[in-house]
C-alpha cells in the first residue's frame, strides 16, 4: 500500500467538495483521475499531497512512500538555467563527484575516504546523471535548447514541460500529475506515455486526454457529486463498467421505488384503523430507516450540438495547388508548396508540429490570411463556417446575446435564447460581455454561431480545447452524424481517431496525405520508418585476427540469445495484454493487478534487451 484514504471530506466555505472518500493506492498502479470541471480532481490530489488539507478523515502513507506532485503552477526557480534546475534532483551525486575530483587533484585517490566516496557515488548511479538528464530533456522536447537558458525567459508551456522533466528525474515512488499532456506535441506525448508505462513507481494523473488514459492507466477514479468511483482498467473499459453500474443502479432504484410505494400505500390505508395501526407504524419506521438508492445520473448536462445544412455543394469541394503558407511582414515562409483536394463529405484532419502553419492554412483557404502565391478554388454551392481556437474572432465588448444577434439579426429573442441554452449559456450569462464569460462559455458561443450557420463545410481549429469529457463525446457524436464536409486542426488523438477519413500532415518539406484515422496514420508512419534505408558504401575489408574473430562469434551468439529472449518477452506481453483486455478479467481485481505488474516488468525487460541488442548490432557494423 502506498496511500490509504479513509472517510476523507473537504469543504470550501459552505460547499462540500468531497465526502466520505475511502480509497487505496497500491504499489505500481497507474491511476487516471477524471470528472467534470470543478468536481474536485485537483482537490483530491492536494489532499493526497498534503494530508493536513483534509477537513475530515485520514490520509496515510505507506512505509518509504514519497510523493512528487506536478502542480499547474510549476514551482521552478525562475533565476536558474535549464541545466541547473535539471541537476537539482542529483545534488548528492554531483556533490560527491566534485569531492572525488578534489581528492584526485590532491593525490588522495588511494585513500579509504576516496574509496568510500566512490562507492557512494556508484550507488547513486552517478556516472549516469548526465545521460539521464539528456534522455528526459530530449524526450520532453528540449533537445535543441541551450542548457544555459534562464527559466524566467521561457514561455508558460515550456516551464510546464520543464517542471515535468525535473519531476521525472526525481523519480518519486508516487508520481502525481495534473494535466501533464497540455502543451505537448505528438512525439513528446508518445515518449511520455512510454516512459510512464514503464515507470517503476506509482502514477496518479488528472487528464482530459482520453487517448493518453487508454494507453497509460490501469485504473480510473471518477470524481462526481462529492464521491469517487473506482473502476479497474483504462478509459474505454471505464465507460463500459460505468454503463453497467448505472444500469444496475437504475434497476435497484426502480425496485426500491416499487417497495416504497407499497409501504406508503399500506401506511396510508391502515394508520387510522386501530387494529392495523401498530403494523402501519412498524412499516413507517422501516420506511424512515430505509437507505435510499439514488436515481442514477446517466449523463451530465452537455451542449447539444446539431449541425445541418440547407444547400448541397458539388463533389469537387476544394482544390489547393502549390500554396505557400507565409505570415508576417516581411512574409516569413512556414511551409509549402502544398497541393491537395477535398471531396464532398470527406472529414479531413490537419496535423503537424507547433508553428508549422496549420491554423494559417485554415485561415488562408477561407481568405482570412493573405498568401503570396498558389491557388485556392472552392466548388459551387459551398458554404463555410469557422471555429477559431481562442475565439478571437468574437467581439469581446458585445454581450453574448448581442454577438449572436449581430450575426443572425433575424432570430427572435426566444430563438436566440434557446440556441444559447442548448450550449448551456443561460439566464444572466447571456447578458454578460463576451470578454467576461469563461473560456468554456466563449467556446460554446462559437459553437452556437456555427450551428446556426447551417453551412455544408465546417472548419475547426482545436474544437475540443475547452470541453470536458462528456462534451467532447457529444461533439464527436454530432460530427459523426454530420453529412457535410469537415476540415479541422486537432491535437486530441482520441478525436483524431473518431472523426477523420483522411489526415493531412504538414511538414517542413510540404504535405503528406494519409487515408484513415490517427491509428492508421501511426501504422503507416511506423512502416515508413521501418522501410530499408539506402545501403551505406561498403567499408574496405580489413584483416581480422584470431582474437577479433572470437569476439565477433561471441557477439553474434549474444545477439541470437537476445533475439530469442525478446521474442519470448513479446509473446508473453501479447498474452498479458489479451488477458487484461478481457472483460472477464475485471471481476478478479487481484489477478488483474498482478497481470498489470507483470506486464510492466516485461516491458522494462524488453526495452533493456532491445537497447543491448541495438548496441551489439551497431558494434558489428
Amino acid at each position: 500500500m502506498v496511500v490509504q484514504l479513509e472517510q476523507v471530506a473537504k469543504n470550501f466555505g459552505e460547499r462540500r467538495i468531497l465526502e466520505g472518500v475511502s480509497l487505496s493506492i497500491q504499489e505500481g498502479e497507474r491511476i487516471g483521475l477524471i470528472g467534470p470541471n470543478g468536481a474536485g480532481k485537483s482537490t483530491l490530489l492536494n489532499l493526497i499531497a498534503d494530508p493536513s488539507f483534509a477537513d475530515e478523515g485520514t490520509v496515510s502513507y505507506g512505509k518509504d512512500a514519497v510523493a512528487g506532485y506536478l502542480r499547474q503552477n510549476t514551482g521552478l526557480d525562475r533565476d536558474s538555467t535549464i541545466q541547473q534546475e535539471m541537476e537539482k534532483p542529483f545534488a548528492k551525486a554531483l556533490e560527491l563527484a566534485a569531492s572525488l575530483r578534489r581528492m584526485e587533484l590532491a593525490g588522495e585517490a588511494m585513500t579509504q575516504e576516496y574509496q568510500q566516496a566512490t562507492a557512494q557515488f556508484e550507488a547513486l548511479d552517478g556516472y549516469q546523471v548526465q545521460v539521464k538528464i539528456d534522455t528526459v530533456l530530449t524526450g520532453m522536447g528540449f533537445a535543441g535548447y541551450d542548457r544555459n537558458t534562464i527559466i524566467a525567459t521561457m514561455s508558460g508551456g515550456e516551464k510546464t514541460r520543464l517542471a515535468l522533466a525535473k519531476l521525472l528525474l526525481e523519480r518519486p515512488n508516487l508520481l502525481m500529475l495534473d494535466e501533464p499532456t497540455n502543451h505537448l506535441d505528438f512525439p513528446t506525448l508518445t515518449w511520455l506515455e512510454e516512459y510512464l508505462s514503464s515507470y517503476r513507481g506509482t502514477v496518479l494523473v488528472v487528464s482530459h486526454d482520453r487517448y493518453f488514459l487508454d494507453r497509460m492507466v490501469t485504473r480510473i477514479w471518477e470524481v462526481d457529486g462529492g464521491t469517487v468511483f473506482d473502476y479497474p482498467g483504462n478509459y474505454t473499459r471505464y465507460k463500459e463498467l460505468k454503463a453497467e453500474r448505472l444500469k444496475a443502479q437504475q434497476k435497484e432504484y426502480e425496485k426500491q421505488q416499487v417497495e416504497i410505494a407499497k409501504l406508503e400505500d399500506y401506511i396510508r390505508k391502515n394508520m387510522v384503523r386501530a387494529s392495523t395501526a401498530a403494523s402501519a407504524k412498524s412499516r413507517e419506521k422501516k420506511l424512515e430507516a430505509m437507505e435510499r438508492v439514488q436515481r442514477p445520473v446517466f449523463t451530465h448536462k452537455t451542449p447539444h450540438f446539431h449541425f445541418t445544412f440547407t444547400k448541397e455543394p458539388v463533389k469537387d469541394l476544394l482544390s489547393v495547388h502549390r500554396l505557400n503558407l507565409k505570415v508576417g511582414q516581411p512574409p516569413k515562409m512556414l511551409c509549402g508548396p502544398l497541393s491537395f483536394e477535398i471531396k464532398r463529405g470527406e472529414k479531413v484532419a490537419l496535423i503537424g508540429r507547433n508553428g508549422i502553419g496549420k491554423s494559417t492554412l485554415l485561415k488562408t483557404v477561407l481568405g482570412m490570411s493573405p498568401y503570396c502565391d498558389g491557388e485556392v478554388v472552392w466548388g459551387r454551392n459551398v458554404t463555410t463556417a469557422y471555429y477559431e481556437q481562442e475565439n478571437l474572432n468574437l467581439n469581446f465588448e458585445n454581450t453574448v446575446l448581442e454577438e449572436l444577434w449581430g450575426r443572425y439579426p433575424d432570430l427572435l429573442e426566444s430563438q436566440a435564447r434557446r440556441l444559447l441554452g442548448s450550449m448551456l449559456i443561460t439566464e444572466e450569462n447571456v447578458y454578460k460581455k463576451v470578454g467576461v464569460v469563461s473560456g468554456g462559455e466563449r467556446a460554446r458561443l462559437g459553437f452556437a454561431i456555427m450551428v446556426n450557420a447551417k453551412a455544408n463545410t465546417l472548419l475547426f481549429d482545436e474544437p475540443t480545447n475547452h470541453l470536458d469529457l462528456d462534451s467532447k463525446e457529444a461533439l464527436e457524436t454530432a460530427l459523426k452524424e454530420f453529412t457535410g464536409t469537415l476540415l479541422f486542426v486537432s491535437h486530441d488523438r482520441y478525436f483524431l481517431n473518431a472523426i477523420p477519413t483522411k489526415i493531412l500532415e504538414l511538414t517542413d518539406q510540404g504535405l503528406k496525405i494519409y487515408p484513415g484515422n490517427y491509428d492508421d496514420y501511426c501504422r503507416q508512419k511506423a512502416r515508413e520508418q521501418a522501410a530499408p534505408k539506402p545501403a551505406a558504401p561498403a567499408k574496405p575489408a580489413k584483416g581480422r585476427g584470431k582474437e577479433q574473430r572470437v569476439q565477433d562469434a561471441k557477439r553474434r551468439a549474444e545477439i541470437r540469445r537476445l533475439e530469442q529472449e525478446m521474442e519470448q518477452q513479446e509473446t508473453s506481453i501479447r498474452e498479458l495484454e489479451a488477458l487484461i483486455a478481457d472483460p472477464a478479467a475485471a471481476a478478479d481485481y487481484q489477478k488483474l493487478e498482478e497481470a498489470c505488474r507483470e506486464l510492466e516488468r516485461l516491458h522494462a525487460e524488453n526495452d533493456a534487451a532491445m537497447e543491448q541488442w541495438l548496441t551489439l548490432t551497431e558494434e558489428g557494423q
